[in-house]
């Protein structure tokens, strides 16, 4: 199971994602990767999966298949991500 935040670093919307990932990973034991969507890599992951808004946390399996993506603000509740990985 992955949890993947993809967001731009230097943006408006970056120390609400750092925050979020922080709590996440204090509360979970489970470490969140961070994709910059503006990279190479970012932007096949992005549009591999169709992401096109900022900030966006999604939970995939092992093969990258997603099982839930949320787009946009506000972040998702740490609980709803934590009932995904919990599977």
């Amino acid at each position: 199971m992955r949890i993947v935040a993809v967001y731009h670093e230097y943006s408006d919307h970056a120390r609400e994602v750092v925050e979020w990932i922080d709590q996440f990973e204090r509360r979970s034991g489970r470490t969140v990767e961070q994709i910059d969507p503006d990279t190479p890599d970012g932007e096949t992951f992005c549009a591999a999966r169709e992401i096109l808004q900022y900030p966006t946390i999604t939970v995939t399996d092992d093969d990258g298949k997603p099982y839930e993506i949320w787009s946009g603000s506000p972040l998702p509740v740490i609980d709803e991500v934590m009932g995904y990985v919990a599977r």
